[in-house]
């Protein structure tokens, strides 16, 4: 009886170890690499909060984001020994932007080949969807319908799903909106006879007003990764080191426990 339960108690204990063996960390050794992921010795980390996926937003009782994509950032600088910036931005076109002019060092974006020109992705963490909206009475019952002359689709400027439907869109036209959280507002104001977007914003949106309705489906997959600028010297070694750090976080379970902590549906952990 007694061998019984030290096997049983030694068994339980390799249990709850292995669901709390600690993430291993990717130390970089690389000087020149970190100098370049770095230059100013602070991680300067990009927030989008235009997608309530990936951060939620500041009021004054939370003067910091929360979102999946802080709790990475977070630990990217542990692993990396960084002190971490978090710098919000209201759009994703707005975080590439500053990418680009170099105002800070990492963000957390759609892959994209237009944004690939100057930004090297690591591969996904999240699947997110791009979806479409149309008020109730609207005779549009699929995606289908929505690629048709005399359609208006209002869509956030410079978003995915606003570059994505710039290449894949041929019959109806683009209204633009000044971001992805102006879009239902836009579109409720008059604008358009479709909104698009990521599809949890779109419900969000759609508990502010009535008589409005998802179509079925999706219009696209949005592959949500990190990103950071091409220009930069040591890039494939920071990607690699970067790439490295995504695929523990998902194969730990780290970013399936992030998703459900900030209560993200409609979402998937990338394979």
């Amino acid at each position: 009886m007694k061998n019984i339960l030290g096997c049983s108690l030694l068994l339980f204990s390799h249990l709850i170890f292995a669901q709390t063996t600690p993430l291993t960390p990717h130390k970089p050794t690389d000087t020149a690499m970190m100098k370049s992921f770095a230059p100013t010795g602070t991680l300067r980390v990009g927030i989008n909060l235009g997608n309530p996926v990936l951060a939620g937003s500041i009021d004054k009782s939370e003067p910091q984001p929360k979102g999946i994509t802080i709790d990475i950032a977070k630990e990217i600088g542990k692993q990396a020994k960084l002190p971490v910036e978090l710098i919000s931005y209201q759009s994703a076109g707005a975080t590439v932007e500053a990418l680009k002019a170099n105002q800070i060092d990492l963000i957390f974006v759609a892959i994209d080949p237009v944004r690939g020109a100057d930004i090297s992705y690591t591969p996904p963490y999240i699947q997110i969807e791009g979806a479409y909206m149309v008020k109730a009475s609207s005779p549009l019952k699929n995606n289908e319908d929505v690629d048709a002359v005399g359609n208006e689709i209002v869509v956030g400027k410079g978003s995915a799903y606003d570059l994505y439907l710039t290449r894949e869109i041929k019959n109806a036209a683009l209204l633009r909106a000044a971001n992805s959280q102006s879009v239902v507002d836009d579109f409720m104001g008059g604008k358009g006879n479709v909104a698009a977007g990521v599809k949890q914003q779109l419900e969000a949106d759609a508990k502010r007003y009535s008589n409005l309705r998802l179509l079925p489906g999706r219009f696209m997959v949005i592959n949500q990764a990190i990103g950071i600028p091409k220009a930069r010297p040591e890039v494939d070694k920071t990607t690699a080191y970067l790439s490295g750090i995504i695929a523990e976080l998902k194969a730990s379970g780290f970013i399936a426990r992030a998703m459900k902590r900030h209560g993200i549906e409609g979402a998937k952990v990338a394979e």
